[in-house]
This record gives C-alpha cells, structure tokens and sequence, in this order.
C-alpha cells in the first residue's frame, strides 16, 4: 500500500450527492505524486486488459506488456494453460523477450542467457557450476494472476477478485450478442498529451457529443442516452437512430460500458472495441484501441468502422488536451456536475476517492 502519499485529506475525499457534489481538484491530474499513487494503487490490484485470447492459442504463444509500469510476459504453456510472469529474468533483471508477441519452446534471458520452461521453472544456467548454494529451484519466474474472459485475456499483478465479480451482468445485458464469437481483426494506438482521468471523464458523459462529436449524434438517438452505475463499471446506453448507417441493420444499439479503473468495452451491432488506457506520464496517456468483430461481418464494413472510429478518436484527444491544459491554469481548480448529464463521471471520481481514501486510512493507521 502506498506510504508516501500527494496531498490528500479526509474532508477533500467527502463524497456528496451528485447534485451538490464538486468535481475533482485540478491536482489530482497534473501532480507528479498522483500520477506515482493511480500506478501503484489502481493499476497494480485490478484487472488489466493485455489483448485476445485467439494470439496465445498455441502453445508456446506469447505476448509481452507493461502493466501499471512493470514489464509482463503472458504464454501458453504446454498443458494448454494460460501462464503470466513478470518479464523479468531473476539472474540480473534481463528481459526474456523483446518483442511484443511470438512463440518460443522455451523463455530464454536476451541478458546472460538464463533458460526458463514454460511453467516458469529455471533450466538453464550457463557457466554456474562453479557457484556455491545454488538451487535453480529457488529462482523461478515471478508469477501473475492471469485469465480469459469472452476471448480476452487478463492479467492481475494484485491480490484483486475473479474477473466475473469485476464484469458481473454485462454478458446478460448485451445478449443474444456474444463477444467470445468475435474475432480479433486490429489494433490501433493514440497517444494522448492529457493525464489518464481526463479521457477517462471524457469517455463517461454524452454531455460534450453535440459540440464536439456531431457526426456520432447523427448515429445515436441522443434523445434516449442514458448512463446507468454499478459497483464496479458503468454503461452508457442508446438506441442507434432509425435508418441506415454503416453496421448496416436498420436498428440496434450502443453499449459504452467503462470497467474502472481504465477499460472501456465499446459494443454496437457486428462489433467489440476494447479500449485500454495507460499512464504514462502525468500528462500523458496512450489509450489501446482493439477491434473485434461479428464472424462473417463484410470487410467494407470494418473498414467503415474503423475510419469512424478514427475520426470520432481525433475529435476526443485534441478536446482531451485542450482540457488537460485548461486544468494547469491558475484559473481552474474544481468544477460543477451536470446531475442529468455526467453521473458517469460522478461515479468515477467517487470510485477514486474510494480508493483514496481506503489508502489514506491504511497510511493513517500505519502512522499511529
């Protein structure tokens, strides 16, 4: 748990009613100290999307990450079992692989060499058979938590619950749909000069579509956008407008639901965008934009979808850091919420708080 925390207080993680409630202090986006707590505190216990599952089908199937700053290889070992370990050679700290996916009959240090089975167990030791008290059994891989859900793969470097606890609800409410039928089709990367919350605020509110996203309004019936809460995510819901548009039914629906703390499931007719948000500096995110669809969907149509998704995508990073820069102004620090318009966001910031404060409490009892 964290020890040394920004400057946070008890009367400043007080959760009000949405109606009276303030946003967030301007702080908790541009200090360094927030960016190091949201790292070790959000990202560390809870489930990170790391991509589909159809790329680590095979045995010896891999693919490396960084989650919540720490490097992390996920592969299929030969029992047909998913395996996560930090990639991070117990030698000297080497990597065990350098490129993001592939496969291997073994994990082998790119450093010294050092040889790791696909279970994580040390093999190889080259040119230590002069060294004293060694056991090879005592210098295993470091492991993860790691699962699959509807065809993605989890990873957890935490203590945190089962992924259903987490996704609870949301297969029952978007079917006869089925994610775990789609297939993965591509992966796009922004980089974004706002701090990961402020796209994330952005992402929980149809509030902003009319100014800034007009073509997405000709797709949705914003009459009847809605934002329902959970305890762990949130949805925004709409019908699709009545007519034709470019997932070619007639009707339908959009799903938008934001699992915290920075996965977002973007689901309408034929398709799954899986949107991951990283932190990368305080000021910095990148956000993983994963595409999977309906087998059989027309391949005009993903192209359609995906120059869309691209142009609505630009819409929201050049709002993002225009806010981002807005919220290091001296003339900004707290803000209003509209109680019809931004309960997502509200959830959000209360979610956050939450989990402040459960750390401040920890680091106040320590200090007694």
């Amino acid at each position: 748990m964290p020890t040394n925390l920004p400057d946070l207080s008890f009367e400043t993680l007080k959760i009000l009613p949405l109606a009276r409630a303030e946003t967030i202090p301007s702080s908790w986006y541009v200090d360094e100290g927030f960016h190091r707590l949201d790292r070790r505190l959000l990202f560390s216990d809870s489930w990170q999307y790391v991509g589909p599952a159809s790329d680590l089908a095979e045995e010896g199937a891999y693919r490396a990450d960084t989650v919540a700053g720490e490097p992390i290889v996920v592969v299929r070992d030969k029992e047909n079992r998913l395996r996560a370990w930090y990639n991070v050679c117990r030698h000297r700290g080497g990597p065990l692989v350098t490129d993001t996916c592939g496969t291997a009959r073994m994990l082998q240090c790119k450093y010294h060499g050092w040889t790791y089975k696909l279970d994580g167990s040390l093999r190889g030791v080259p040119r230590f058979d002069r060294t004293d008290l060694f056991d090879k059994r005592d210098f295993g891989l470091t492991p993860l938590q790691v699962t699959e859900w509807q065809g993605m793969v989890f990873v957890n470097l935490g203590r945190g619950g089962s992924i259903e606890e987490t996704v609870r609800g949301i297969t029952d409410r978007i079917a006869p749909l089925d994610l775990s039928q789609m297939r993965f089709e591509r992966r796009d990367l922004y980089d974004v000069a706002c701090n990961w919350k402020v796209y994330v605020d952005n992402y929980l509110e149809g509030y902003h579509l009319p100014i800034v996203h007009p073509e997405l309004c000709d797709l949705l019936d914003y009459r009847n956008y809605v934002t329902e809460t959970y305890p762990t995510y949130s949805l925004q819901y709409s019908p699709l407008q009545e007519g034709d548009n470019i997932y070619g039914t007639p009707s339908g629906d959009a799903f938008y639901y934001f699992v915290f703390p920075n996965l977002m499931l973007n689901i309408l007719p034929h398709r799954l965008q899986v949107n991951r948000i990283v932190p990368v500096t305080r000021d910095r995110c990148r956000v993983i934009f994963d595409y999977y669809y309906v087998r059989g969907t027309d391949a005009s149509m993903i192209k359609d979808d995906a120059e869309f998704s691209d142009r609505v995508q630009m819409e929201d990073v050049e709002i993002c850091e225009h806010v981002q820069r807005g919220l290091e102004s001296r003339a900004y620090d707290q803000g209003r919420f509209s109680a019809d318009a931004e309960p997502g966001v509200y959830h959000f910031q209360c979610m956050l708080k939450a989990a402040y404060r459960t750390a401040l409490e920890e680091t106040t009892v320590d200090r007694a």
